[in-house]
């Protein structure tokens, strides 16, 4: 059996890599947000005046869905609309000083949990995820 074969490997690392990212985002709970919470948050941050339309086209979700979303990270003080741009009819939203701050809160809680784990491996272990850090982004960048 061909360990390498793309069909092995991908059911090997689907649960391990399912079960770390649903534990990452029960982390972001910990700071009183939610998973999507961090994600809008740090897509807003990046891209200051995006709005509903292309947030909910990078989060593969309908418009008044995420229209619900965002309402509510305005209503908590975390973003802010921002009618900076040409087109008057459009509304973008930027990241307040709070949001970053939460944002950072959920950074922090993520990287800490993780960190006190990766901590307890061996150093060939931690050299290994080390190694795919790299093959594991890469899969990210091969999306449709």
């Amino acid at each position: 059996m061909d360990s390498t074969d793309p069909f092995i490997l991908a059911d090997g690392l689907r649960a391990p890599l399912l079960r770390l990212a649903r534990r990452l985002r029960q982390e972001a709970q910990r700071v009183g947000s939610s998973a999507l919470d961090g994600l809008l948050l740090g897509h807003i941050g990046r891209n200051p005046g995006v709005g509903v339309s292309e947030l909910a086209d990078a989060e593969q979700m309908s418009r008044p869905s995420m229209s619900g979303h965002v309402k509510r990270l305005e209503a908590v003080g975390w973003i802010v609309r921002d009618q900076s741009s040409e087109d008057g009819r459009r509304c973008g939203f930027r990241i307040t000083p709070e949001g970053m701050a939460q944002l950072g809160a959920i950074r922090q809680t993520r990287n800490d949990w993780l960190a006190a784990r990766l901590a307890r491996l061996d150093p060939q272990s931690r050299q290994a995820l080390l190694a795919a850090q790299g093959p594991l982004l890469e899969l990210l960048s091969l999306e449709p």
